[in-house]
């Protein structure tokens, strides 16, 4: 094999995005990492303008002529470019001068951050859930042993005592130490495996959105925007609408309190392929987002929502999205937040081909 198509076959397999310019900044080449990276053939990079891969605020195009005038290689961090979709990347680009007898041209090596950035994020995530599960079991425990000798002694004194009218004062120790029971075990969320079966994704938020729609009388707006290929998928529907039901329910409380005017949540579902989810890469992946215009969430408890008995209302119990957390992890799956003024998202992740031993 010729050297030069040999180097060629090595460029093209690479998984890092690498892109020539040449002295006009024109894109010469794009390898097919480069290609899916841009969202864009190299036929269709060869007519549009470098300057269109750099956001707003950042000075690209003028750092590529700068380089090109002077001859010195630059490297960015976390710089954000713009694929011909119009979707913004964070991406690490490295850019190296090429001199020549023919004129300069400019190499330029892409790696995405995002995903890298994304995978980080979500083990983060993972690991602060499993703390606090781990956190919520030992305290579990610790408080149902005292409870259950507490409910007991109330019962063998409510024997003893000769007077009936002294048993409306055993039966209050009795009724709140059930209640302190049933509280800890809502704190340890889903307690029975999942019982597997073919699902729906569809027919799962069709339902949800039946029960906000009783709950709210109309109230609220729900906007659907189905991907109608998203196949079945191996899950527990009950748990999974209990999951979702937390979400909108949680959006809808939000919205009510902060009194949004004409409050809306949009429901959008798409398939992703290849998508890493904690340590583990799934073929194909069922991604709903459920998207609210409310009031945001207070970026001090951002980080802790998905936290037993961590609630941004005065009223919340702070259970509904560690329940949710606790439903999707078993499926594999996670539940990401992202949120500004006026708009807050959620985003479920479940894979779509999970193994039959399920999350504990």
């Amino acid at each position: 094999m010729p050297v030069i198509d040999f180097h060629k076959q090595i460029i093209e397999n690479l998984s890092t995005a690498v892109v020539l310019l040449d002295g006009n900044l024109d894109v010469e080449y794009a390898n097919p990492a480069a290609e899916m990276l841009l969202e864009a053939s190299l036929r269709r990079l060869s007519q549009v303008s470098v300057a269109e891969w750099f956001s707003p605020e950042e000075q690209g195009i003028e750092d590529l002529r700068a380089c090109i005038e002077t001859g010195h290689p630059y490297t960015r961090r976390e710089a954000k470019l713009v694929t011909q979709s119009g979707s913004v990347l964070t991406v690490d680009y490295s850019i190296n001068p090429l001199f020549w007898l023919s004129g300069r041209q400019l190499l330029i090596e892409i790696e995405a951050r995002d995903r890298l950035m994304r995978i980080e994020r979500e083990e983060d995530l993972l690991t602060q859930h499993d703390t606090a599960r781990s956190l919520v079991r030992g305290m579990a425990h610790e408080i149902k042993n005292p409870l259950g000798g507490i409910r007991g002694a109330a019962q063998l004194l409510e024997r003893e005592l000769p007077d009936p009218a002294l048993h409306d004062y055993t039966r209050v120790i009795i009724e709140e130490a059930d209640r302190l029971r049933n509280l800890v075990d809502r704190l340890l969320g889903p307690r029975k495996l999942p019982k597997l079966e073919d699902v729906n994704i569809h027919a799962i938020l069709e339902r949800v959105c039946q029960l906000i729609e009783a709950e709210t009388k109309g109230a609220v707006s729900l906007l659907r925007d189905y991907d109608p290929s998203i196949p079945e998928f191996t899950g527990d529907a009950e748990q999974l609408i209990q999951a979702v039901l937390n979400i909108l329910r949680n959006s809808m409380q939000a919205m009510q309190a902060a009194g949004t005017a004409e409050p809306t949540i949009q429901i959008k579902t798409r398939a992703f392929r290849q998508i890493t989810l904690g340590a583990e890469k799934h073929r194909l992946v069922c991604s709903v987002e459920i998207v609210d215009n409310g009031p945001g969430i207070p970026e001090e408890i951002l980080s802790k929502i998905f936290y037993p008995m961590v609630s941004g209302r005065a009223e919340g119990t702070g259970l509904g999205l560690s329940i949710a957390q606790s439903i999707i992890n078993q499926h594999q799956g996670l539940i990401e937040c992202e949120t500004q003024p006026g708009e807050t998202k959620f985003q479920l992740f479940i894979p779509l081909e999970i193994s039959h031993e399920p999350v504990r």
